[in-house]
């Protein structure tokens, strides 16, 4: 059953690299919007309800909320809980027995523990795969989908601790995000899609945030540029990959694929992704290479076997991806119980089957090559990301 809320659920969305984190944490600073840090729920449960059982049944409703209560990337949110009742609290406040309900419940509990705000907003880049199934649980739901130039995405990707880590599977992953929202802002009426270009909020913070308040029905408050004194900004701020947070809106990031990426790397990205770009708004300035099926396939495979022997490097994501791992081992555990069987899995239920699955929701590393270089779980980590 969907959950519609008097107060309009806000759904940040966009490729990875894109400036999701800054709308996150720009509207999470305004005094009636709670945005806690990022989320995964809809990548990682809800294409693989299935395997939970039926969910009106309280033993079966109990293990979903379970996993998706302790298996936060951030544990609670930040939120001061106690964890032995953590989760009869959650369970105890829920609008219905359901995925949305246990969903619903975590974020008006954290609205509840930043200042009893009354509305929230969620951002998990890879929602944006999830539209349709966001629409079914939360009709009246509101997104903001934001749009940076996919070069300098793709630039940030490959200087980063996670995703793609060659230019082909980088453009590949943006082109992939930017094909997947068309139909949506095509047939979304205007109260309920808003498009938010990265380097215009940058460049014009003020002008661009008044906009998106005026989307979302809600005054314009200046505290929202004081995003990089809150805990979250400071504590993302003291990373490599999100420096940016650390500091007021800069301008300094836009083009930075000019300096970062070679021409041929350029030429690459304009073969896989140029059409994509354009539509997106912006210029080609390179033309694009030519790519054979030898190059694709050697680059898919380079890209599997960085991605899985890096994971425990510096500022690594071994502990996020563990977790992930536990998530699929879980459902072939409830397999094994007799919980579900495959015709219980419904068809075309995206992304299963899809050739991307695993990144689309939320894997950091293909699970073949992290057994082939036999990567080792680990589930407790210094970070608080």
């Amino acid at each position: 059953m969907p959950v519609t809320l008097k107060e309009r659920p806000i759904i940040m969305i966009g490729a990875e690299r894109s400036g999701t984190t800054l709308v996150m944490a720009m509207l999470g600073c305004h005094p009636r919007i709670a945005v806690p840090e990022v989320v995964w729920y809809y990548p990682r449960f809800r294409p693989y309800l299935y395997s939970y059982g039926d969910l009106s049944r309280t033993e079966n409703l109990r293990t979903l909320a379970g996993e998706m209560v302790f298996g936060l990337k951030t544990p609670f949110w930040g939120m001061k809980v106690n964890p032995r009742t953590i989760l009869d609290e959650i369970l105890a406040d829920l609008k219905e027995p359901s995925f949305a309900g246990i969903y619903c419940a975590m974020h008006e509990r954290y609205a509840r523990s930043v200042g009893n705000k009354p509305r929230w907003g969620e951002k998990t880049p890879h929602n944006l795969f999830f539209v349709k199934e966001i629409l079914e649980d939360f009709p009246n739901a509101q997104f903001i989908f934001i749009t940076r130039d996919g070069r300098d995405a793709s630039a940030d990707y490959l200087d980063s601790a996670f995703g793609p880590t060659n230019i082909f599977c980088a453009a590949e992953s943006w082109a992939l995000c930017q094909n997947a929202v068309k139909p949506w802002r095509k047939t979304l009426r205007a109260d309920q899609w808003m498009d938010l270009r990265y380097e215009e909020l940058v460049k014009d913070p003020v002008g661009v945030l008044k906009t998106a308040c005026k989307f979302l029905r809600e005054d314009f408050a200046p505290q929202m540029l004081e995003f990089h004194k809150t805990e979250l900004a400071k504590n993302r701020g003291a990373t490599k990959d999100h420096k940016p947070l650390g500091h007021e809106t800069s301008d300094r990031y836009i083009g930075i694929y000019r300096r970062q990426l070679s021409l041929r790397d350029q030429g690459i990205f304009a073969a896989v992704a140029g059409k994509e770009l354009e539509e997106a708004g912006y210029k080609l300035d390179v033309q694009p290479v030519k790519i054979t099926e030898e190059q694709i396939a050697l680059w898919r495979e380079l890209d599997g076997r960085t991605r899985a022997a890096t994971m425990d490097a510096p500022e690594g994501h071994v502990v996020y991806e563990s977790y992930n791992d536990w998530l699929v081992d879980q459902r072939a555990e409830r397999k094994r119980a007799g919980l579900w069987k495959d015709s219980d899995v419904p068809k075309n239920q995206f992304p299963i089957g899809h050739p991307h699955e695993e990144m689309i929701m939320g894997q950091r590393a293909w699970r073949y090559w992290k057994e082939y270089l036999c990567v080792k779980r680990r589930y407790a980590g210094k970070s608080a990301l």
